[in-house]
């Protein structure tokens, strides 16, 4: 079987960002399939260049081709759209290149990627499989930099025709799921966000990490992710604010358009309790989360972000490390149901701060909460077994089940 995917932000573990298409790849090559994938040039976590083609060793037989595209992403809602129509364009024509295609896999969000896909499935007479890990564009117009009523419309025509038109709809968090049926989608199967939890040592305690931001001394509390409009992280210098009166210190590692008034923020409130590292590749996380002595998953209290399973969670659970989880909904039943994490209101700093206290002031029940949500994951959000739900339903898709 050969597969195609179509994806603007694929990220290899030397590379910041979600690697969960990555390790797919990775997958299906060792199980003798072929695998194209056709992505960005540039980062899109930090705008920086990517390598082409992958180091030795990190493709492990999956062929990436990078297409061309408008690079200032960050800037603003109109320069992503832009970025987001250039890559559409881009990757059908290079996509127009790769023979004999079996399954042709769009995933969004940017969701114009998913006509990319749709279309050269269609050419090609191949199977079209879209993947939902947003809710696009519902979470854009909640969060605000979607409010043109005509852009609004059209946006939803295209979820509509995307969703009705594939072969098989995919989705990451059950809580897209009533969502994805509604609007008439053919089948839908979760395969959700998880991590790979021997990619983590949970005794190891970043020694190297710590001693280089000189955090020896303190209850280090890491958020790693993206800085943008959604992570609602001026919520976290709030409750940096808050905890100002014990030895708690905040990281906030990643990068994204935020970052920059995020630190100006910090450094007009005058703390000094907060730490800004820059994003580092998936192959470094493990070593990074080891310098943590707890973890922050945070969202703006929106209604639709109750539906997101958050793939930092699942790191930070295959990490050893509790979670301070500042999300309602679907993923607040994973962490409460693995008993690894504190819940604090989402949007309230006091709510958050108080959270962290508490995991600050027993050291020892923290630890034994990351524990017990390491063997919670290594049960039900393995990538192993997510992977192997994955290949059984591509290899369905396609009849092929011998390769």
């Amino acid at each position: 079987m050969h597969i195609l995917i179509i994806h603007q932000a694929f990220a290899s573990l030397n590379e910041p960002g979600g690697t969960r298409h990555h390790e797919f790849a990775r997958l299906l090559s060792a199980r003798g399939h072929q695998v194209t994938v056709i992505a960005s040039p540039v980062s899109y976590i930090t705008g920086a260049l990517t390598p082409t083609p992958l180091p030795q060793g990190e493709g492990q037989g999956v062929r990436v081709i990078r297409a061309s595209v408008y690079s200032a992403h960050h800037k603003s809602f109109v320069h992503r759209v832009f970025a987001f129509i250039s890559f559409m364009a881009s990757s059908f024509w290079l996509g127009l290149g790769v023979k004999k295609v079996d399954l042709v896999w769009g995933t969004s969000p940017p969701i114009f990627q998913g006509v990319t896909a749709w279309a050269l499935a269609r050419l090609k007479g191949a199977k079209f499989l879209f993947e939902v890990r947003d809710l696009w564009p519902q979470f854009a117009i909640a969060v605000g930099v979607l409010t043109n009523p005509v852009l609004i419309r059209a946006s939803e025509w295209l979820e509509r025709f995307l969703y009705r038109h594939a072969d098989r709809v995919i989705v990451n968090s059950p809580g897209f799921r009533e969502h994805v049926e509604a609007i008439g989608t053919k089948r839908v199967e979760l395969v959700p966000n998880g991590a790979d939890p021997s990619m983590f040592d949970p005794d190891d305690r970043g020694v190297t990490f710590r001693q280089s931001y000189h955090l020896t001394d303190m209850f280090v509390v890491m958020y790693a992710g993206a800085h943008g409009m959604s992570n609602d992280l001026g919520v976290v210098l709030e409750a940096a604010k808050i905890l100002s009166d014990i030895d708690v210190h905040i990281v906030l590692l990643g990068d994204g358009k935020e970052k920059a008034n995020l630190r100006a923020q910090a450094d007009a409130m005058g703390l000094i309790n907060v730490t800004f590292a820059p994003s580092v590749p998936k192959a470094d996380v493990p070593g990074v989360l080891a310098g943590a002595d707890a973890c922050i998953a945070i969202l703006k209290p929106l209604e639709e972000y109750k539906t997101t399973y958050p793939n930092k969670v699942f790191d930070y659970m295959a990490a050893g490390r509790p979670v301070v989880l500042a999300i309602d909904g679907v993923i607040r039943e994973v962490v409460e149901a693995a008993e690894c994490g504190i819940f604090a209101e989402p949007g309230n700093p006091s709510a958050l701060a108080e959270a962290i206290r508490k995991l600050a002031a027993d050291q020892e029940k923290a630890r034994t909460m990351g524990l017990t949500g390491r063997k919670y994951l290594e049960r039900n959000f393995s990538r192993a077994s997510i992977e192997e739900h994955l290949v059984q339903l591509l290899e369905s898709m396609t009849g092929s089940n011998e390769v």
